[in-house]
C-alpha cells in the first residue's frame, strides 16, 4: 500500500510539473496573424540566431548611452531604448535598457505603458516626479519625488510617467523585463490613432466636447524618442 501511495504521489507531482511548464511564451509583438504561406511569413518572438562560433564581444555591447538625447521637442523629453535591434546579444534574454532625458522645468515622459514588460527606473541626474496608476476598478496613484540614486518600479502593463520638476536637465536609466517591451503612449494612442477613433467614442469616454476632441485629433502627437 505504501508503494502504491508513493507511485500515486509521484504521478501527481509529474502531472503538476507538466501543467506548470506547459504555457505559451509571452509575445514580443502586438499580434501574430496565422498564415500558411511560408514565403509571406515572418519570424516571431525573437530573431534568427547567429552561429555561436561566429559570435563576438561586439554582439554583447553597445556604446552611446553617455550621449544626451535631444529634448527640443513638444514634450521636452527623449528616450533611447536599447533592444535586440541595437544590441543583438540581448536576443532571447528577456531584458532591455533605456536612457531617459528630460528638459528642465517640465520635461515629460508622458503617461504610457509597456505591454510586454515591467520597468525599474534609476535616476542619475535631476529631480523627477514619477508614478503609476493601478488597473480597474481602483485606479490608485502611486507617486514619488525621485533624486539621484533613487529607484522606482513600474509594474507590468500599468500606466506610468516621469516629469522633471527641477531646474536642471534630468537623466534616468530604465531596465525592462523584455528584449522588446513595447510602448504605448496613452494620449498618442487615443487622440493620434490612425485611422482616427470616432469622436463620439471619445466625447462619451472622456466627457469632452466634440469640437475639442476633433481639435485634439488634428494635432501632431509626438513620441519621446
Amino acid at each position: 500500500m505504501k508503494a502504491y501511495n508513493l507511485i500515486a504521489a509521484l504521478t501527481i507531482l509529474a502531472l503538476a510539473s507538466t501543467f506548470v511548464t506547459a504555457y505559451d511564451p509571452s509575445p514580443l509583438q502586438d499580434f501574430c496573424v496565422a498564415i500558411d504561406d511560408a514565403n509571406s511569413a515572418v519570424l516571431v518572438n525573437g530573431k534568427l540566431c547567429k552561429n555561436p562560433s561566429l559570435a563576438n564581444a561586439d554582439d554583447f555591447s553597445y556604446s552611446g548611452l553617455d550621449v544626451p538625447g535631444n529634448t527640443s521637442n513638444q514634450l521636452g523629453g527623449h528616450v533611447n531604448i536599447i533592444t535586440a535591434d541595437l544590441m543583438p546579444g540581448l536576443n532571447t534574454l528577456g531584458i532591455s535598457l533605456a536612457r531617459i532625458d528630460l528638459a528642465p522645468n517640465g520635461g515629460l515622459n508622458p503617461p504610457h505603458y509597456h505591454p510586454r514588460g515591467s520597468e525599474v527606473l534609476l535616476v542619475l541626474e535631476g529631480t523627477l516626479y514619477a508614478g503609476f496608476v493601478t488597473s480597474n476598478p481602483d485606479h490608485r496613484l502611486f507617486t514619488k519625488i525621485l533624486k539621484p540614486g533613487d529607484l522606482f518600479v513600474f509594474p507590468f502593463g500599468l500606466i506610468h510617467f516621469q516629469l522633471n520638476i527641477g531646474k536642471t536637465p534630468a537623466v534616468a536609466i530604465a531596465a525592462l523585463t523584455s528584449q522588446n517591451p513595447g510602448v504605448n503612449t496613452v494620449a498618442n494612442a487615443i487622440f493620434g490613432a490612425s485611422w482616427p477613433i470616432y469622436p463620439e467614442v471619445l466625447t462619451t469616454a472622456f466627457h469632452l466636447d466634440k469640437q475639442f476632441v476633433e481639435d485634439l485629433q488634428a494635432q501632431e502627437w509626438v513620441n519621446p524618442t
